[in-house]
C-alpha cells in the first residue's frame, strides 16, 4: 500500500510519519512538491505517485494573520483539500483530513457533536468549515478529524510559549474563559493509522469524526500546570514567573474571535472505532517528561 502524506513538517505530520509506517510506504510531499496556494499542481503531484490512501495534514494555521489573508487561508483550508477529495473520489482513494473546533462559535457548555451546526468567528474557521464541506462534496472515501487544542513535543506550540515566557517575566496573565482538551499530536496520529486500517476494510465507516483528549481546561489550568511541572524539573532554577494570573479573553485584543467552548464530544469515534480517548492530562505529563 501506498500512502502520500502532505504537510509532514507539522505537529500532526511529524508524528503521522511514525505511525503510518507500519501500513505500507508513506511519500511524504512538501511545500517544494506540493505546494497548497496552487491547487492543480498540488493534485498533480499526488496523481503522479498513484497512492491507495492520501493523507492530509496540510493547513493554514495563523488564526489572526488569517483575518488579512482570507483568500489564502481560504485556498490551503478548503480549495485545495477539495481538489484533492476530487481527484481521490475519481480514483477510490481514501482521503484523510484534519479540521477545527473554530467551526463552531463556542457557545453554551455541552461538548459539540459532529451534527451540531458550525458557526465559525473567525476566517480560519470558516476556511476549515468549508473545507469540511468539500471534501463531503466529493462523494469518496473519506475521514476528516476534528480536533482542538493540538500540541507535540516538536515545534512551536501553548506548552513552548509558556515556558519561553515563563524564564523571561515575573508575572504571566493567561485566558481562563475558554474552554477545551489540549490533544497530542502523537496520540491523533495513531488514531489515524487505526482509522485508516479500519477504513481500507469498511470504507462505509467513513465520514466526519471529533477527535480529541477527554476531559477540559481553559488555557490558564493548563499553564498552571505546566508551570508546577517546570518547577519540579531541572529547569526550576531558570524560571522566573512568581505569579500567574487568570484573565477573560477580552483582556487580549486580538484580530479573530474566539470559541469560548471548544469541547468534542467523541462518542461516535469510540463507538465506530472503539477508540476511547485518554484524558488530556496523560498526553500532557509525557510531552513535559521529555521537554524538561
Amino acid at each position: 500500500m501506498k500512502i502520500v502524506l502532505l504537510g509532514a513538517s507539522g505537529q500532526i505530520g511529524g508524528a503521522l510519519q511514525r505511525s503510518l509506517t507500519p501500513l505500507g510506504q508513506v511519500v511524504a510531499l512538501g511545500r517544494a512538491e506540493a505546494d497548497f496556494t496552487a491547487p492543480e499542481q498540488t493534485v498533480a503531484a499526488v496523481a503522479r505517485q498513484q497512492p491507495d490512501v492520501i493523507v492530509n495534514a496540510a493547513a493554514y494555521t495563523a488564526v489572526d494573520r488569517a483575518e488579512s489573508e482570507p483568500a489564502l487561508a481560504r485556498c490551503i483550508n478548503a480549495t485545495t483539500p477539495g481538489l484533492l477529495a476530487r481527484w481521490a473520489a475519481q480514483h477510490g482513494v481514501l482521503f484523510v483530513h484534519y479540521s477545527s473546533d473554530y467551526v463552531f462559535d463556542g457557545s453554551g457548555q455541552r461538548p459539540w457533536r459532529e451534527d451540531d451546526a458550525p458557526a465559525p468567528l473567525s476566517v480560519y474557521g470558516r476556511s476549515k468549515h468549508e473545507g469540511e464541506a468539500l471534501i463531503a462534496q466529493a462523494g469518496g472515501p473519506h475521514l476528516v478529524l476534528r480536533t482542538s487544542w493540538v500540541y507535540a513535543a516538536q515545534g512551536r506550540n501553548f506548552v513552548q510559549t509558556i515556558l519561553r515566557l515563563a524564564q523571561e517575566r515575573p508575572h504571566l496573565t493567561v485566558v481562563d474563559d475558554q474552554w477545551g482538551a489540549p490533544t497530542s499530536a502523537d496520540w491523533l496520529a495513531e488514531v489515524t493509522a487505526h482509522a485508516v486500517a479500519h477504513l481500507l476494510r469498511r470504507p462505509q465507516d467513513g465520514g466526519l469524526y471529533h477527535c480529541a483528549a477527554a476531559g477540559a481546561t481553559t488555557w490558564f489550568a493548563y499553564a498552571a500546570l505546566v508551570l508546577a511541572r517546570a518547577r519540579q524539573s531541572a529547569l526550576a532554577a531558570n524560571i522566573k514567573t512568581t505569579e500567574i494570573l487568570p484573565v477573560p479573553g477580552s483582556a487580549y485584543s486580538t484580530a479573530a474571535r474566539r470559541p469560548h467552548n471548544s469541547r468534542l464530544d467523541c462518542g461516535r469515534l469510540q463507538a465506530v472505532f472503539g477508540l476511547a480517548p485518554p484524558p488530556w492530562q496523560q498526553g500532557v505529563a509525557r510531552m513535559l517528561a521529555h521537554i524538561l
